[in-house]
């Protein structure tokens, strides 16, 4: 088993959170992690992005090579066609549809729409909307983590078991919205 994973998105949008699930249920596995991060601009809103490797056999370097991400998540459409060039060529693009303009020349929607429709293998979904909708705002991240868990090869009870791992000091309603927004992201898997 070897999944390259890049997780991408802008500042406070939860990728570090997805990574931090998705490590946590790989760990849990006994599988092999390797994880490397930017997040230095995320505090101005700028982008964050973090390669995470997992594998049955050991791992060499924490960095994903070009055309070789089996799944791009990204909370940002516009930042899931930045990581495009990595993609492998089977890989998977699971991305939000809302963006987060924050560039002035920031692309029109209609071109980031078309790039996405190209690529074979991509789920788009509403993430902001259905967890305003089901009541859990502050976790459309772990709802495009929901409908990513096909294409990452993790199996859904393991990362429900990392989510109240992960989330469990923070108290029952923070972990009960998180395996809700799991859930939902699950009934949007292609």
């Amino acid at each position: 088993m070897k999944t390259d994973i890049i997780l991408c998105g802008v500042g406070g949008q939860g990728i570090l959170s997805i990574a931090t699930i998705i490590g946590e249920a790989a760990m849990n596995e006994n599988l092999y992690i390797k994880q490397a991060e930017v997040h230095g601009m995320s505090q101005r809103g700028g982008d964050v992005q973090s390669n995470l490797r997992i594998s049955s056999e050991p791992i060499n370097s924490d960095l994903i090579a070009l055309g070789s991400a089996d799944v791009i998540i990204s909370m940002e459409p516009m930042e899931a066609l930045r990581y495009l060039p990595y993609l492998s060529k089977n890989g998977w693009i699971i991305t939000s549809s809302t963006p987060f303009v924050n560039i002035p020349n920031y692309p029109e929607m209609e071109t980031i729409k078309a790039d996405l429709n190209k690529i074979d293998n991509v789920i788009v979904v509403d993430i902001e909307q259905m967890a305003k909708d089901n009541g859990v705002p502050r976790s459309a991240n772990v709802i495009l983590l929901g409908a990513a868990q096909k294409a990452l090869g993790i199996e859904y009870d393991k990362l429900e078991d990392a989510i109240r791992r992960v989330f469990g000091r923070k108290g029952d309603a923070v972990v009960d919205a998180n395996i809700k927004a799991l859930a939902l992201g699950k009934q949007v898997q292609k």
